[in-house]
């Protein structure tokens, strides 16, 4: 049944997290042998002008648009039973109505929250199984419908929320978020430290601090860090900026400065290799990057959360002692030193992250979407 099997997924850019999830699931399903797997923007296939306007404000809400970006998340969660939420459900619906007709897909799932879909089944009264895959570890009400068919989740407190709203037990379960493959517990067993410290040009005597600038540079004031580490003789700073030339360009300047502290990196293909051998990272509080954490055990410092979900996701990981926030750049020294001294409440945030882990989260998903699909 599996290898006639057609998979729509369908997500959005906003940050790579998303999207990320829904490449994961995608190469799970080839491993899997489906027949077919779709990977669909269906919004900025939709409504382009539209999406690319959101995606910038999304974006600009890390920096100066917080307070709007806090109204908008908190303000839906509010309205979400109240008619505005009208214009949300049947947005992409004619695009989503086309893919249906000529894919003709045996099962949706979705990486970002899109109501048009369980809409569809109520307008048109076709029934295609229809997944959620919650990718953060708080929920927003947006998430759920009467007709979704099941929910995998990141958490219990997750599993709690979504029970509330009147969901069935049997139609929440606790997978943890899809991860790449290369972050999972056994893949770290056919990796050399020693060789992964040469290929970055580290040095094994000094404690590594890894920070992930994050997507479209999110991450802000990554040089001002750097700077009031630069001196710390005993630690390498490792900053990964992504595609985000402009920051690395920023930070070459410190780096030729303090060419053993400071190691600013592009895009780095194996990342899980530098978390491998960090001693704790610095980091947004984004549902991937913190469910890469929890499989790899590195303690977290989450910098200047945005209110929304990150703001809820490191409240999260903070309650589960795993990781410390921290919300001014000038109180980052302090922190990083003092935690790295620490030993002992360094170890206890590596052991709680540990336990947050939950292994092949992709297989999980789909093997019981198989299940469900199929009963």
């Amino acid at each position: 049944m599996v290898s006639k099997s057609k998979v729509l997924i369908l997500t959005e850019k906003y940050g790579n997290g998303h999207v990320q999830v829904a490449k994961t699931l995608q190469k799970e399903c080839e491993k899997m042998g489906f027949g077919q797997v779709i990977i669909t923007e269906l919004y900025k296939e939709s409504h382009p002008l539209i999406s690319q306007l959101t995606k910038h404000l999304y974006i600009k809400s890390f920096s100066y648009g917080k307070r709007f970006y806090k109204l908008f998340y908190y303000g839906v969660d509010k309205m979400y039973n109240k008619r505005f939420m009208n214009l949300y459900y049947a947005l992409g619906y004619k695009r989503l109505s086309e893919l249906i007709q000529t894919e003709k897909p045996d099962m949706i799932i979705n990486t970002f929250p899109m109501m048009v879909v369980p809409e569809y089944r109520d307008k048109t009264g076709e029934i295609i199984p229809t997944f959620n895959v919650v990718t953060d570890f708080c929920l927003h009400k947006i998430w759920v419908h009467k007709n979704i068919d099941k929910y995998y989740v990141a958490s219990e407190q997750v599993k709690k929320k979504i029970l509330e709203l009147g969901v069935k037990p049997n139609q929440v379960r606790i997978t943890g978020i899809p991860i790449r493959e290369q972050f999972e517990h056994s893949k770290g067993e056919k990796i050399n430290n020693a060789r992964v410290y040469t290929k970055y040009n580290l040095d094994p005597t000094r404690e590594i601090v890894l920070i992930m600038a994050g997507a479209h540079g999110v991450l802000k004031n990554v040089d001002k860090l750097c700077e009031s580490l630069s001196k710390e003789n005993n630690l390498q700073i490792v900053i990964v900026c992504g595609k985000n030339e402009t920051l690395k360009k920023k930070l070459d300047p410190i780096a030729k400065l303090y060419p053993k502290t400071i190691i600013p990196l592009g895009y780095v293909e194996n990342v899980d290799e530098l978390f491998r051998i960090s001693s704790c990272m610095i980091t947004k509080p984004g549902g991937i990057t913190l469910s890469e954490a929890t499989a790899l055990g590195v303690p977290v410092i989450l910098y200047k959360p945005v209110p929304g979900q990150e703001r809820e996701n490191a409240l999260f990981f903070e309650k589960k002692k795993s990781a410390v926030i921290v919300n001014d750049y000038k109180e980052m020294k302090e922190v990083v030193l003092n935690l790295l001294e620490d030993k002992k409440t360094l170890e206890v945030m590596r052991n709680n992250i540990k336990k947050m882990y939950h292994p092949n989260a992709a297989k999980a998903v789909l093997e019981d979407m198989i299940e469900e699909s199929y009963k």
